[in-house]
């Protein structure tokens, strides 16, 4: 049985009657987020005012989306559109010509260039066409991880004349990088033994106030493996909460350098400490350079911060972001990345879309073996065959 059009409007009436609202007008171009799919796009002129409700509806559209990652595709377009790489290309395949002025660079390093599926490498590092430049220039920045660790993140990803003197000018122009530069560094301290094995000491530290929050900083002395947490609170129990959670994905570690915080002090962490079986290693007083790992990574790790202040995003798409490039840079005193000493491996990127898929490779040589076959069609057997 259908319900009639006055009971229907009777009832929303109760309904409507037990809020208090007011209506207003909207014109529909002003309505800037609504359904794109909702209608079809016309041809039509439009007032000026309306362009520019258009435009800025469609900026704020478009400033929602990622710049995309460069993939080995993008790679092998810009080799196609550059004249220079082009003809190294050529030279590699069918034997390098005279020396050419625009091609020098790549002629002094002919002997280590190769070439996959279509994409020049010096060694390891993925030549990157010209035009493609800008992009892996800002992939290297992101995080802001500073000079001497784009330089070391670029010789594993990487390379194309004079990309040294490039990464030296973007951290030159980068406001962020130049105002949170290192001071003059003070005299050193007696090192710490180098454990053999990831996760057996652990430094921590508090990063703070900073940006209105609170930092947990736990460093791994082998790998240098970081891990940052943002706390509202900074008291005894909330640091071994958050430290449970740690220890839950990297396992208990054997001993703990800290500070002489109260948090550190407390009876309630100390007992903690020995249900753990943690060596607990507290800093001498007034001298907290003893526990120089976190200290140095706190450091490090509010420059990479304080740098991203003008970028998009929330304190957390900083921090990750910071962590996943600082995670996967070669560190000067390991000369590895953190990720290969703690996990075995590097972290997968957006970098690695660089290089040659060796799979896909594989996967289409099968497939035209397949095709390209004489064989019969497959047969099938039934029961008693």
């Amino acid at each position: 049985m259908s319900v009639s059009a006055s009971a229907r409007m009777q009832r929303y009436a109760v309904f409507l009657s037990g809020y208090t609202y007011s209506i207003q007008y909207k014109n529909t171009k002003l309505h800037g987020n609504a359904d794109g799919l909702s209608r079809l796009p016309l041809k039509s002129a439009r007032t000026q005012s309306e362009r520019e409700i258009l435009d800025e509806s469609h900026l704020f559209q478009v400033s929602q989306i990622e710049t995309l990652p460069v993939s080995a595709s993008d790679i092998v377009k810009g080799i196609r559109k550059s004249p220079t790489l082009c003809k190294v290309l050529n030279d590699v395949l069918h034997g390098w010509s005279q020396e050419d002025k625009a091609a020098l660079p790549f002629y002094d390093r002919r002997n280590d260039i190769t070439v996959q599926q279509g994409i020049l490498l010096w060694g390891i590092r993925v030549i990157i066409p010209e035009e493609l430049q800008p992009r892996v220039l800002e992939e290297l920045h992101s995080g802001h991880p500073g000079i001497v660790k784009m330089k070391a993140l670029a010789r594993s990803h990487v390379w194309w004349p004079w990309i040294d003197k490039d990464l030296d000018q973007l951290a030159k122009n980068c406001n962020g990088c130049q105002g949170n530069r290192n001071t003059a560094k003070e005299a050193p301290v007696h090192p710490w033994e180098f454990p053999m094995t990831p996760w057996q000491r652990i430094h921590v530290d508090f990063a703070g106030p900073f940006l209105n929050s609170m930092f947990l900083v736990v460093v791994d002395a082998h790998s240098k493996w970081p891990e940052v947490v943002q706390m509202g609170s900074t008291t005894a129990s909330k640091t071994i909460e958050v430290l449970r959670c740690i220890f839950a994905r990297n396992g208990i570690p054997q001993q703990l350098v800290s500070d002489n915080g109260p948090q550190f002090v407390s009876s309630e962490f100390q007992d903690f400490m020995r249900g753990n079986g943690i060596h607990h290693i507290t800093s001498a007083p007034y001298h907290p350079r003893t526990n120089g790992l976190a200290e140095r990574f706190v450091q490090t790790f509010k420059q990479g911060l304080k740098s991203a202040l003008k970028d998009n995003g929330s304190i957390q798409r900083k921090l990750q972001c910071f962590l996943m490039s600082y995670r996967n840079t070669p560190q000067s005193t390991t000369g590895e990345t953190p990720a290969s000493l703690f996990m075995g491996r590097n972290l997968r990127t957006r970098l690695d879309l660089l290089r040659p898929n060796l799979k896909e490779r594989v996967e289409k040589a099968q497939a035209r073996m397949c095709k390209d076959s004489n064989l019969g069609k497959t047969r099938s057997f039934e029961v008693g065959d």
